[in-house]
């Protein structure tokens, strides 16, 4: 469980910094990851899950590369 939180957080900051995928779109994915109490944070998520499917490259090549740790990249 630690190894697969730390490659989703490792490939977090990969698409972060991805100009492949729109900054809006970035920024409306970042703000449903908040810890925002009620609805807000889960509504955007959905809004912003059939976007993120158009960019399935880039979020695959993420994970991918995440899978490597840091210090041997």
């Amino acid at each position: 469980m630690v190894r697969f939180l730390s490659r989703f957080l490792r490939a977090l900051q990969l698409l972060a910094r991805d100009d492949r995928i729109p900054r809006p779109i970035r920024l409306l994915a970042g703000i449903g990851l908040l810890p925002i109490p009620g609805p807000f944070d889960e509504a955007v998520l959905v809004l912003i899950s059939p976007c993120l499917l158009l960019y399935r490259t880039p979020l695959r090549e993420a994970w991918m590369r995440a899978a490597v740790p840091p210090a041997e990249q």
